[in-house]
């Protein structure tokens, strides 16, 4: 390790023993954690505006704002909808303004890691280039290198689309104080459902296409269908089968979605269409090829179990990587860089089991491990329980709360009563969702989450319930 010593200073040329592009929470933990033990680090992040990285900027922390902003609204006239938008919008902007900041200071304030902001690009595989956004470069050479550039909204190459003046991402969607009146949502997944969900109950007029036979395709019928059925409850329009045939701009920015379904030709209005198709690994224009780093066939970032690159001192962190895209997936892809670097070097990604995720619908849905459908497609002897929370007598906190609505399900190993996967779409369910995947890392058996002790009322007393229900 090159010796610690004061901040870089930014001038043409600076010597590091770490490199890491991206502002991220894996890359940015990393670096404040080996700063702090006097390595000289330089973070590179091409915008100011997307210090902290993803989730606090474009992605968890201002749409689960908006999303709870949504929450608290409780109907009103057309007016009074752009106002409270309009409100929810700037208080979130008003949060990740802090956060940014805070972000910034918590590396700024930490003397042997320097901050660039520009756009970094491999000159070799030991030297990144900056392009600083204020006109200067800075060449920097490391003995380390860490990407940790993220993904971005995919928009598809369906006619009309990308030319078209009212269509958006969610990174733009959640950039504009106006609430769309109209708003169509292409794909059923869990970015599109949950912008669905989020503006509907701000008051937009939202309609979901959706191309498979059903939203959520990854999840059991039954859970999806519940889903679905709390969608429509809550006035959007989901429409399943629907294949996408072109867009074509109207007057005062509006626009007319053409889709076939079963054969028939339809079209539905949009004053801002959302394209919720997926997102894909930030890896342009970063000169890999100049550091001889290869990708994956989807674009990604090739990674080992360490995550390393095929360029042993390169590694790659978070969503360009192809891996799961969740902050709390980069914060453990940090602790597994962090123990190649400083460790026994032993942590490695084949040790993640039970990572649970959430659909910030309301109620949310949250999931872990194995459906009962692929649970069986594996060739497991399961016993399952599934029960509407309305339903569930001994769980008044869903009641309290007055959101008594969706269900839980539960898939057990018949043979060894391990707790194979759990979908939870209750109020509640992102926190309940994690005494599921800490039992099912540790080994404790579905009985025995049965009969634990929990406190009154609760939504994790559920369990007393939902696991003597199994059969």
């Amino acid at each position: 390790m090159i010796e610690p010593s004061t901040r870089i200073d930014v001038q043409s040329l600076v010597r590091a023993d770490l490199v890491v592009i991206g502002f991220g929470k894996g890359g940015k933990t990393l670096a404040a954690t080996l700063g702090r033990q006097g390595w000289r680090v330089v973070m590179v992040e091409q915008s100011a505006d997307m210090y902290g990285g993803t989730c606090i900027n474009i992605g968890c922390v201002p749409t689960k704002s908006l999303v709870y902003q949504s929450e608290q609204r409780n109907g009103s006239d057309a007016e009074s909808k752009s106002d409270y938008y309009r409100h929810a919008v700037f208080a979130e902007r008003a949060l990740t303004s802090q956060m940014r900041a805070e972000n910034f200071a918590m590396l700024d304030g930490i003397d042997s890691v320097t901050v660039l902001t520009g756009r970094a690009r491999f000159l070799d595989p030991h030297t990144v280039h900056v392009t600083r956004a204020d006109g200067g470069a800075v060449t920097v050479e490391a003995q380390h290198v860490v990407v940790g550039t993220g993904a971005e909204p995919i928009i598809p190459d369906i006619p009309g689309l990308r030319e078209s003046s009212v269509v958006a991402t969610s990174t733009d969607l959640l950039a504009t104080p106006d609430l769309p009146p109209r708003l169509v949502v292409l794909g059923g997944g869990y970015v599109g459902l949950e912008f669905a969900a989020m503006y509907a109950a701000y008051g937009s007029e939202v309609t979901v296409l959706e191309h498979h036979r059903q939203i959520l395709g990854q999840e059991d019928d039954d859970v999806a269908a519940c889903a679905r059925d709390i969608m429509r409850d809550n006035g959007i329009t989901v429409i399943t089968g629907a294949e996408v045939r072109r867009v074509e701009d109207g007057p005062a920015s509006s626009a007319t979605v053409y889709y076939a379904r079963d054969g028939e030709s339809r079209s539905v209005q949009a004053d801002v269409i959302l394209a919720a198709l997926g997102r894909r690994p930030v890896t342009a224009d970063l000169g890999l090829d100049a550091a001889g780093v290869r990708l994956t066939e989807d674009g990604a970032v090739a990674v080992d179990e360490h995550l390393r690159t095929n360029q042993p001192h390169i590694f790659a962190i978070g969503d360009v990587n192809g891996g799961p895209q969740f902050t709390y997936v980069s914060l453990d892809d940090y602790r597994v860089v962090l123990d190649q670097l400083v460790g026994a070097g032993n942590r490695s990604t084949t040790e993640r089991v039970a990572v649970p995720y959430t659909l910030f619908m309301t109620p949310p849905l949250a999931r872990v491990g194995l459906t009962e459908r692929d649970a069986r497609a594996a060739g497991h002897r399961v016993k399952v329980a599934a029960l509407p929370v309305a339903k569930m007598a001994t769980v008044p906190r869903a009641r309290i709360v007055g959101e008594p609505r969706g269900m839980m399900k539960v898939v057990v190993n018949s043979d060894t009563d391990e707790i194979l996967g759990a979908a939870l779409l209750s109020y509640d369910s992102h926190e309940v969702i994690n005494t599921v995947a800490l039992a099912m890392r540790h080994g404790i058996t579905a009985t025995q989450l049965r009969d634990e002790i929990y406190t009154h009322p609760s939504m994790t007393e559920a369990f007393n319930q939902l696991l003597g229900a199994l059969v």
